[in-house]
């Protein structure tokens, strides 16, 4: 499926597709992993605005990559994957 990456920003959001459920990861300066999680068909831009300053859910970071996916399902087993791999250090247990 499609991978993307643009600067962790309104701009940089506004520039990613919304039609699909993705995995997304934001990511440092460093191209470190800061947090992971999934996001429905048209609700990307919006879960990834919860994630910037002044958000409800902030997460620090400069960059953020999705990869879209055919399903809502197959993104949360991708994120969960990818979260027992990596321990990215924002992602809490049991959320």
């Amino acid at each position: 499926m499609a991978k993307k990456t643009v600067k962790f920003n309104k701009e940089g959001i506004n520039k990613l597709p919304n039609d699909k459920p993705v995995v997304y990861k934001i990511l440092t300066q460093s191209g470190g992993n800061n947090y992971t999680g999934s996001a429905k068909r048209g609700r990307v831009k919006a879960r990834l605005g919860e994630h910037l300053p002044g958000g409800r859910d902030y997460i620090p970071g400069t960059k953020v990559q999705i990869e879209q996916l055919n399903d809502i399902g197959e993104a949360r087993q991708k994120a969960s994957r990818v979260v027992k791999v990596s321990k990215p250090k924002h992602n809490k247990k049991g959320k």
